[in-house]
C-alpha cells in the first residue's frame, strides 16, 4: 500500500521536491509526538517486539537492532513518533555548535529507479544551544537516542575540536551515545578529520570530555562512536581502527554517504553524497573488513543500502552488531523495520 498508493501521492503533492515533503512529514511526526494516545496507536500498528530482538551493545540496551541513521531528524523534534514506528534506536542530528541553514537549495535529489538519494544538505540544524534547551522540556524517548555531532561550517579547521566538545556538553544529558561525524562530504574540510593525526586529537579530546562529565555527575560515561566514509582505502580504515582502539572509542558506524556514483543507472550530475541501494555492496565490504580486523574488540554498526530483510541479514552475517537504515525508510515506508525484525527472529 505504501509503495503503490501513499508514496506516489506524497511525491505528487509537493511537486516532486524531496525536502519540502520531508519537512511536511517531520511537522506531522513532531505533532504526533506530543500525544501519548496517538503514539500508542502507531506503536501497536508498527512496532514488532520480542525478547529475541533485544541487544546490549557498548553498554546500551536496544529493544531491537534496527535503527534510524543520522540526518533524518536533524533537530530531534519527532523522536517519540519515530520510536513508535518500530525503530530500536535513533541517531539524531547532525548537530553543530552554531545554528546553520546548510547549503543552498535544491540539495536533495531522488533517483527512484535505483532506490537512491543524493544530498548535499550541509548539516542544517538549530544549533546545540537551542536543541538542548528544547530537549530539557520534553519527555525522554522510549528507545536509545544517539546524537551525531559535527563541525560548524563557519568554524576554522584548527578550532574543530572546540566545536565538538561544546555540542557534547550541551547534549550530554539527552544522549545514550554520541556519534562523531567526520565523514559527511557536504561540509568543506570535514573529511580531513578522518586522517590519522587530526582524528587522534579529536577523539582523545571527546572521549576524555565524556569521561570527565560522567565522573563529575557520578554516572557511566556515554559511549563515543565514530562514523566513517565508504570512500576510505584499507590503509585509511586501518588508521581509523588504530586510533579508535587507542582512544577508547566504543564503536564504529560504517558507512556514511559516498562521493562515487557506482551502481547508478544514470548520473544526474548533482554533487553530494549518494545513499541507497547503489551503496549496498561497498558498505557491506567496509563492514566486513572492519569486523575481521577488529575481531570483536569494538562493535560495528552497519549502514548503507539496506533495503530488505536479506540486505540486513548480510550485514549481520558480516559481523555488524546493529544496523541503521535511512533511504529505504523513505522508499519502503515504516513496514521495512517490521519485516527486518521478523526475519531476525
Amino acid at each position: 500500500m505504501y509503495k503503490a498508493i501513499i508514496r506516489p501521492t506524497m511525491y505528487r503533492a509537493w511537486g516532486g521536491d524531496p525536502e519540502t515533503m520531508h519537512h511536511w512529514m517531520m511537522d506531522r511526526l513532531a505533532f504526533i509526538s506530543r500525544f501519548q494516545a496517538l503514539l500508542k496507536i502507531i506503536e501497536v500498528a508498527n512496532a514488532y517486539k520480542a525478547p529475541g530482538l533485544e541487544r546490549e551493545v557498548f553498554g546500551v540496551r536496544f529493544p531491537n537492532p534496527v535503527g534510524l541513521a543520522g540526518g533524518f531528524d536533524k533537530n530531534g523534534v519527532a523522536l517519540p513518533a519515530l520510536a513508535a514506528l518500530g525503530f530500536g534506536f535513533i541517531e539524531a542530528g547532525t548537530v553543530t555548535r552554531h545554528k546553520q541553514p546548510g547549503n543552498e537549495k535544491p540539495r536533495i535529489f531522488r533517483i527512484t529507479e535505483d532506490d537512491a538519494l543524493i544530498n548535499r544538505m550541509g548539516f542544517p540544524n538549530e544549533g546545540a544551544d537551542a536543541i538542548s534547551e528544547r530537549l530539557a522540556k520534553e519527555p525522554t524517548p522510549s528507545i536509545p537516542i544517539g546524537w551525531s555531532i559535527g563541525k560548524s561550517k563557519i568554524t576554522p579547521q584548527d578550532e574543530a575540536i572546540d566545536d565538538y566538545l561544546y555540542s557534547l556538553r550541551k547534549l550530554y544529558p539527552y544522549a545514550n551515545f554520541f556519534t562523531i561525524n567526520v565523514s559527511s562530504p557536504n561540509t568543506p574540510g570535514l573529511r580531513q578529520l578522518q586522517d590519522k593525526e587530526p582524528l587522534d586529537r579529536l577523539l582523545q579530546a571527546v572521549v576524555q570530555e565524556s569521561e570527565s562529565i560522567a565522573t563529575k555527575s557520578g554516572v557511566n560515561a556515554k559511549p563515543v562512536l565514530v562514523k566513517i566514509a565508504p570512500d576510505l582505502s584499507e590503509e585509511q580504515i586501518n588508521d581509523v581502527i588504530e586510533v579508535c582502539l587507542s582512544r577508547r572509542v566504543r564503536g564504529i558506524i560504517a558507512t556514511n554517504t559516498t562521493l562515487t556514483r557506482n551502481g547508478l543507472s544514470r548520473d544526474i550530475g548533482e554533487a553530494g553524497g549518494l545513499s541507497g541501494r547503489p551503496l549496498r555492496a561497498r558498505a557491506l565490504e567496509v563492514v566486513s573488513y572492519l569486523c575481521k580486523r577488529l575481531d570483536g574488540a569494538i562493535p560495528v554498526i552497519g549502514v548503507g543500502g539496506i533495503a530488505s530483510p536479506d540486505d540486513a541479514r548480510r550485514m549481520f552475517d558480516a559481523g555488524a552488531s546493529l544496523i541503521q537504515i535511512y533511504t529505504s525508510f523513505i522508499y519502503e515506508g515504516p513496514g521495512i523495520m517490521k519485516r527486518i525484525n521478523k526475519q531476525i527472529l
